[in-house]
């Protein structure tokens, strides 16, 4: 086996472990970090992380529809609507209708969702500080075969 083998060998094996790690770190991290947002806002709720992904592009987007929901977090619409009817009745989103448009449902976000939303993105920034402490190690060349790398990977599995 040649060198660029050993190497691409290496870097396959780096990866698979990579992707078990991470997946380990997520299952660890998705009850903390949902521990972390009970604390921040005081209440009990029951809500999985794509759940609580959903409140936050509503909060980002909002007002929103289940279409443009669904494509923004690459879901079905069936699954979107089902997410958005129990966001819904445990009173985290609100039912809204545009003035120029009676026919179409929106969705916003009640005060109780706008603090969950605050919470998660609260959340989301310490955890991007953390990858910018970490990323803090590399050169600027490193840097951009760092970006150029995870850029292909992501047209590689789409």
């Amino acid at each position: 086996m040649d060198t660029a083998d050993k190497s691409k060998a290496a870097i396959h094996e780096f990866f698979i472990q990579f992707l078990q790690q991470k997946e380990e770190y997520e299952s660890r991290i998705s009850a903390t970090y949902l521990e972390d947002i009970r604390k921040h806002i005081g209440a009990e709720f029951s809500l999985n992380m794509t759940e609580l992904h959903t409140i936050a592009c509503i909060g980002e987007q909002e007002p929103i529809n289940v279409t443009s929901i669904a494509e923004k977090m690459n879901l079905s619409k069936g699954n979107t609507s089902k997410i958005a009817s129990k966001l819904l009745k445990a009173g985290w989103v609100r039912k809204a209708q545009l003035n120029d448009n009676k026919k179409e449902v929106y969705f916003r976000l009640t005060p109780a969702g706008k603090k969950l939303f605050a919470a998660h993105d609260e959340l989301h920034a310490l955890e991007k500080q953390r990858m910018y402490e970490f990323l803090g190690r590399y050169s600027d060349a490193e840097l951009e075969l760092i970006k150029r790398l995870f850029a292909d990977l992501v047209d590689f599995y789409r």
